[in-house]
């Protein structure tokens, strides 16, 4: 069955849903109170626990342990730790401004999450420019960050607030281009849509320029949310610990939740992009399981499709994990440069190559052609990212150091 059909037997079941629609305080009442405010500071809470403990494993450690069982209770001593510890607030600081930032931050990462469609029909809301809503809030970050070390007046705040606007203004340029090749594909800017469009057309990612356009969103992404090895902007062995150095009790902590709010809305934002969301790979569905239109059927697909999400986003914060605990922080000259003179130019040539998959592959009026598209569009991928390796001079620490002269 195909999309069209699935949301035709679903009718009488989005007529009940506009039913609730038409009472919408009491729709907004239970988003915020049951979603934003409940389950996702329970998610970010366990991703906590999570890294910790996959952290400890490539360690050699054991991790939480002693507070319940597998250590399972942690995330809630540490709320209770935070929620008690006194705030302090530096004499000359902007009181307002100083308390300001950290909700900015908040505000912004609760807001990614409400064009994200994590099922049939919830999304909290789809507006026509669902991903210029999300690159446009998503910046907000970057204001409450200069706000949080200039606010502080500590030279260490803001020379780290300094460097956190430096580098997320460099990386959100790829971060943007990234998906200017979904946008192409999908002929809209709204996230449904893009969703709806990898029904029809397979995931994303499953093609030369969106495999490199994912890998670049997510590169981009991670250096967005000050993870290592792009946590310049936090760097402890510099400027003790950037721009909230001044910050304590749960004033840092709604740092400490906006940072792994924004890994989880990240990771939400490159499965439905890239990767078809809830969908499953290869098949039809979502598709009615019970052959009626019934609010029954309706939970059962969302169950399936929250659950495939839900597990997506689950390899994607891996990932995230992975790399901060093997990977080395860079230095910040090289930082910049790999954006400006890496990331860039790569994400500009990869929209060319996107445009070539559109004519071969996606282009209604005509068949499409995924054998030409691949054979035209995979050499220049490949090519490009040699290109800028041989460009910026990747490997010749490597061949220099191999062609030193051994000494005697």
């Amino acid at each position: 069955m195909d999309v069209a059909g699935t949301w035709m037997l679903m009718t009488p079941c989005w007529a009940q849903q506009q039913q609730l629609d038409a009472i919408p305080w009491l729709k907004w009442i239970l988003v915020l109170a049951i979603v934003f405010f409940g389950l996702f500071p329970g998610i970010v809470a366990y991703m906590v626990w999570a890294e910790r403990k996959v952290a400890a494993r490539f360690q050699d450690r054991i991790g939480p342990n002693r507070v319940g069982p597998l250590g399972l209770l942690q995330p809630i001593a540490d709320a209770i730790k935070l929620l008690t510890k006194e705030s302090i607030v530096p004499k000359q600081a902007d009181g307002f401004v100083h308390l300001l930032a950290p909700v900015i931050m908040l505000i912004s990462a609760f807001l990614v999450l409400a064009v994200i469609p994590f099922g049939v029909g919830l999304a909290a809301i789809n507006p026509p420019s669902g991903l210029l809503y999300l690159v446009a809030v998503s910046s907000m970050s970057t204001l409450g960050v200069f706000l949080a070390g200039w606010s502080s007046r500590n030279k260490f705040s803001l020379l780290g607030a300094m460097r956190a606007v430096a580098q997320l203004v460099s990386y959100e340029v790829p971060q943007v281009l990234a998906t200017v090749p979904v946008v192409l594909w999908a002929g809209s800017l709204s996230m449904v849509t893009i969703f709806n469009q990898q029904r029809e057309q397979g995931w994303f990612i499953f093609s030369p320029p969106g495999f490199l356009a994912f890998v670049i969103l997510t590169i981009a992404s991670i250096a967005e949310v000050n993870r290592a090895p792009f946590d310049i902007p936090e760097a402890e062995s510099e400027i003790i610990a950037g721009y909230h150095t001044e910050y304590s009790g749960m004033r840092f902590g709604l740092f400490f939740l906006a940072e792994y709010l924004s890994v989880f809305g990240v990771s939400c934002l490159g499965t439905a992009l890239f990767l078809g969301g809830g969908s499953l790979p290869f098949t039809d569905f979502p598709i009615d399981p019970l052959g009626t239109a019934t609010w029954t059927s309706f939970a059962i697909v969302n169950a399936v499709m929250i659950g495939v999400f839900g597990a997506k986003v689950a390899g994607y914060v891996f990932l995230m994990f992975w790399i901060r605990a093997t990977l080395p922080r860079m230095r910040v000259d090289r930082l910049m440069n790999f954006a400006w003179k890496f990331m860039i130019p790569l994400s500009i040539v990869n929209i060319l190559a996107a445009a070539v998959w559109f004519e071969c592959a996606v282009r209604p009026d005509r068949a499409p052609n995924h054998l030409l598209g691949w054979a035209l569009t995979l050499p220049i991928v490949v090519g490009s990212v040699v290109a800028m390796m041989k460009i910026n001079g990747f490997g010749k620490l490597r061949g220099g150091a191999t062609a030193a002269p051994q000494a005697g």
